[in-house]
């Protein structure tokens, strides 16, 4: 029988499941500034089908020097807050590690935030490549961690892509793309960069990498296109739902 009814559209984000890369703590650093602006940007996430958010603050020695008790305080703080206001979502946090000076005195003193207590989330200088990136990523591994590159499409610094990316493969290093990057949101550089990662089964996270309204904006537009979604699954085993429990 003929229906007037047109079948809703469903995002995509259900198969994620889990973004765990994003900046909704307030006030700590460059994503949300308050438990108001944290409020807003959840309850768009769950519209957008997120089941669970493990949120990652950046841990920057010179900008934003975080700290376990900071990003645990902050976090109950605002968990209270959607309590209070009738939101129902799992909500974690772990941290987004910029690797300077700093970061290997954590790293040894225990004062990092892995994911699901396996995975560690780092990023470098966007544009300089640290002398001693695989010496950290060693670091990383000694520790017991599974070191995760975050949005290793935007850094400027990679030139050969298929030889530098497999060095970081060979590593042991896990790459978590921004779903933003693969429609241009951060310049066509970026978006190549994601796309080879896509066609070469590089991938093993998603994230939002959100710091506000626009970044959801756009990502809404990627969420509904199937096709994309269609092509990120074929080629690559996306781990995000195995976070769901972690």
């Amino acid at each position: 029988m003929f229906s007037f009814f047109k079948k809703k559209k469903e995002s995509f984000i259900k198969e994620i499941a889990v973004d765990m890369h994003s900046h909704l703590l307030p006030g700590i650093d460059d994503g949300a500034k308050s438990k108001e602006d944290s409020l807003a940007l959840i309850k768009k996430m769950q519209d957008l089908s997120y089941h669970k958010l493990i949120v990652t603050p950046h841990i920057m020695q010179d900008s934003y020097p975080n700290t376990k008790e900071i990003i645990y305080k902050t976090l109950e703080t605002l968990k209270l807050f959607l309590e209070e206001n009738s939101i129902d979502i799992k909500i974690e946090a772990a941290a987004e590690h910029y690797l300077d000076e700093a970061f290997l005195e954590n790293l040894e003193t225990d004062r990092v935030l892995p994911l699901a207590k396996e995975y560690l989330l780092f990023e470098t200088s966007y544009i300089a490549r640290p002398l001693n990136l695989e010496d950290l990523i060693y670091e990383i591994s000694v520790k017991g961690y599974k070191p995760i590159f975050a949005h290793p499409e935007r850094y400027r610094y990679i030139k050969d892509l298929e030889s530098e990316y497999k060095a970081l493969k060979d590593l042991g290093v896990y790459f978590q793309v921004n779903l933003n990057s693969l429609n241009g949101y951060y310049g066509k550089e970026a978006q190549k960069k994601a796309l080879f990662l896509l066609e070469n089964g590089l991938i093993d996270f998603l994230g939002s990498d959100t710091h506000h309204q626009r970044h959801l904006e756009n990502l809404e537009k990627i969420a509904f296109d199937k096709d994309i979604w269609n092509k990120i699954n074929a080629r690559n085993k996306i781990l995000n739902k195995t976070l769901l429990e972690g």
